[in-house]
């Protein structure tokens, strides 16, 4: 084999990522082109939701509309990607398939991100759950996502008192 396989990005239908990476994984089996079309990935990461106080993570799409394909450029392995349904083709100028660098590949593939999500922002109002502070209701001043804490108002006693909690123990009041 002369050429190295080289990864590259597809650009899809949204929602069809899933399903255009199966279609092309189908493919391959079928056709045996596992020289040509070596990983075919859906970029996802794992992330935690915080909804009425409970964490549950989750896996969502790094960068929705896109998979990425580690094949080895050529007429066949190119008229495959191409002609998959879902698939609108490869990401570059003009069309062009462009290989990602190195670097590209490695911040993709090399660094696993977590990130958290609130069902709340600055200014709403919160209920504190699972603390000495139980019931009181506080105004949302700051999120820190890094350190995965709530910077609150809370009116105690006729008082604004700040305080700082754990994004869990804070459940979000509808209004």
């Amino acid at each position: 084999m002369s050429e190295a396989a080289k990864w590259y990005v597809i650009h899809t239908y949204s929602g069809y990522e899933n399903k255009v990476a199966q279609n092309i994984e189908k493919v391959v089996e079928n056709r045996k082109l596992h020289e040509l079309i070596q990983e075919v990935r859906v970029p996802t990461e794992k992330a935690e939701e915080i909804t009425d106080g409970k964490t549950k993570e989750v896996e969502r799409k790094t960068y929705p509309g896109y998979v990425l394909v580690k094949m080895v450029m050529n007429d066949d392995s190119w008229y495959v990607v191409r002609n998959t349904r879902g698939c609108t083709g490869f990401v570059g100028p003009a069309s062009e398939p462009t290989p990602l660098s190195e670097e590209e590949v490695q911040k993709l593939f090399g660094v696993e991100v977590s990130t958290v999500s609130v069902d709340f922002k600055v200014g709403d109002n919160v209920r504190i759950s699972g603390t000495a502070m139980d019931g009181f209701i506080g105004v949302v001043q700051n999120i820190n996502l890094d350190d995965r804490s709530v910077d609150l108002l809370v009116s105690m006693f006729g008082r604004e008192t700040p305080t700082t909690l754990p994004i869990s123990q804070v459940v979000r009041v509808e209004d």
